[in-house]
């Protein structure tokens, strides 16, 4: 690295620009755009997130007090509040959410190798969503309850890595379960995911297209016993059965057998009920599959904790999946510059320290090669050891 380039050039630089501008031409971004590019938007929408900024005023302030080392950061245009806050109200947030997807599509290369708890070859996704609870008489497009507005961010996670493969931003009325209709099913590959996504025309699909899931079922589950396999109570699988279901809808969605695992989580005392259509590992690696399902919410947790995505810039919904879309990229890319650099430290520490060096300029490598010997807060860094950064 150059070590005359701020710290934010140096990360900027592991983006493709050549990716970015195909984003932008495919949505016809820069339509009528005289000075403040689409680039100049996402630079500054960038810098928010990294050093936590406020609201508009808060960014514009201070990108202004250090005006004379934009250029090198990478800003052509002045940047005001009014001109991002046009930015993000018009120009379309699909341009930022496919460049996301360049990136997520270069971390998961990178992260294809690691391990994540489980010895097992194939690909193994965790499906879940969350809430962010918005104001429904500001955002008035984002309906959830009669008196309440929310948006969900539906999450596919690669738990190699882990990195999102899939995400999908949308209201907060529309059901986890329908966001399986969006999901091109990865032949082998493991989907795990909890009750909410218990739909067996949907399950069938998967199977149809030779994928796997684990999923729990729900308490009313009617099913019907063909045979019980023997099992090692010492593991904590108390049955491992083939069976199938009763009832006509359900048998019409779903008309062949599956396999019903209890597990007693030893160290809780927990009770825990799981089906699948795989056959052919055991039954503690079924559990285990399961169990790093936690994985998904552990990510939702900390991008809530550590990226702007519960107080917003803006209030159009452009502008929320402009900066939700943003935020993706940014978690991303400093995934991708931790592999590309081959730092120990978690990501939560090469994100504390580049928050509040963005603007020197000191070689990135340099300035995080002894991050590992900083302490960090006992239960984010137990949080993120499941996040395997």
């Amino acid at each position: 690295m150059n070590a005359g380039r701020t710290v934010f050039s140096q990360l900027m630089e592991h983006i493709s620009i050549d990716d970015f501008r195909s984003c932008v031409s495919r949505y016809d971004g820069h339509f009528k755009v005289q000075n403040f590019s689409c680039w100049d938007q996402y630079l500054a929408m960038a810098f928010a997130q990294l050093t936590y900024r406020e609201g508009l005023r808060d960014i514009e302030a201070c990108l202004k007090s250090q005006q004379q080392k934009l250029y090198h950061m990478g800003f052509r245009s002045r940047v005001c509040r009014s001109t991002l806050a046009d930015a993000n109200e018009i120009r379309n947030w699909r341009i930022y959410a496919d460049f996301a997807q360049q990136l997520i599509h270069t971390a998961r290369a990178l992260y294809g190798g690691d391990e994540f708890g489980v010895e097992l070859d194939e690909t193994v996704y965790a499906l879940d969503s969350t809430t962010i609870n918005l104001c429904l008489s500001v955002f008035p497009w984002a309906k959830f309850r009669q008196h309440k507005g929310a948006v969900k961010v539906h999450t596919l996670l690669d738990l190699r890595g882990p990195i999102p493969s899939f995400i999908r931003i949308t209201s907060g009325k529309i059901h986890d379960v329908n966001i399986l209709d969006e999901i091109c099913p990865e032949p082998g590959a493991f989907y795990v995911m909890d009750r909410a996504y218990l739909d067996f025309t949907r399950l069938f699909r998967l199977h149809q297209n030779l994928s796997f899931f684990v999923i729990r079922p729900k308490s009313n589950f009617d099913f019907r016993r063909v045979y019980s396999h023997a099992c090692d109570k010492t593991t904590g699988v108390r049955c491992d059965q083939t069976i199938s279901l009763e009832g006509y809808y359900p048998k019409l969605a779903y008309p062949e057998h599956l396999r019903r695992i209890k597990y007693l989580d030893i160290a809780t005392g927990r009770r825990l009920t799981f089906i699948t259509n795989n056959f052919a590992l055991p039954a503690p690696v079924i559990a285990q599959l399961y169990r790093c399902r936690w994985h998904v919410e552990l990510f939702f947790k900390w991008i809530k904790q550590h990226l702007r995505i519960k107080k917003f810039y803006g209030t159009s919904e452009n502008a929320v999946k402009t900066q939700i879309w943003i935020a993706v990229s940014i978690y991303v890319l400093v995934a991708i510059v931790k592999k590309r650099l081959k730092l120990d430290a978690s990501l939560y520490t090469i994100l504390q320290i580049i928050s509040v060096n963005l603007f020197q300029k000191t070689p990135l490598t340099q300035l995080l090669m002894d991050s590992d010997n900083q302490n960090e807060d006992s239960l984010t860094s137990k949080q993120l050891q499941l996040l395997a950064f």
